[in-house]
C-alpha cells in the first residue's frame, strides 16, 4: 500500500498507508490526520481539504482541474502547489507522497 506523509503547519509529520483508489482526503480521515476538515465529504464543494503538494510530487500528482481550481478560490493562503486532497486519487506511483496542511482551512 502506498504511504502518504501529512505534515501539519507546525512541521509534525504523520505517515500512513493509503489504499490504491482512495483519495488522499479519505485516507487522512480514516487515520485521524489533523488539519483536514473535509466538510463536504469529498464532493469538491468546500475547499476544507486544502493541502500543499510537495514540489517534487507536483508532476506526478498533476495540476488541479477547472472545478477544483474554482473551489481553491475559497481556500486560505493558496499557493502554486495547492490542491484539494479530495481530488487526488492514490495510485501506486504516489507511494511516498508528502502533503502539508495550511495553518487553517477555509
Amino acid at each position: 500500500m502506498p504511504k502518504i506523509t501529512y505534515v501539519d503547519h507546525a512541521g509534525t509529520a504523520r505517515t500512513v498507508e493509503g489504499a490504491v483508489g482512495a483519495t488522499v482526503m479519505e485516507t487522512a480521515l480514516r487515520n485521524n490526520v489533523p488539519g483536514i476538515d473535509a466538510e463536504c465529504g469529498g464532493a469538491c464543494a468546500c475547499a476544507t481539504c486544502h493541502v500543499y503538494v510537495d514540489n517534487q510530487w507536483a508532476g506526478v500528482v498533476g495540476p488541479a482541474v477547472d472545478m477544483e481550481q474554482d473551489m481553491l478560490d475559497f481556500a486560505t493562503d493558496v499557493r502554486t502547489n495547492s490542491r484539494l486532497c479530495c481530488q487526488i486519487r492514490i495510485t501506486p506511483e504516489l507511494d511516498g507522497l508528502t502533503v502539508t496542511t495550511p495553518a487553517r482551512q477555509g
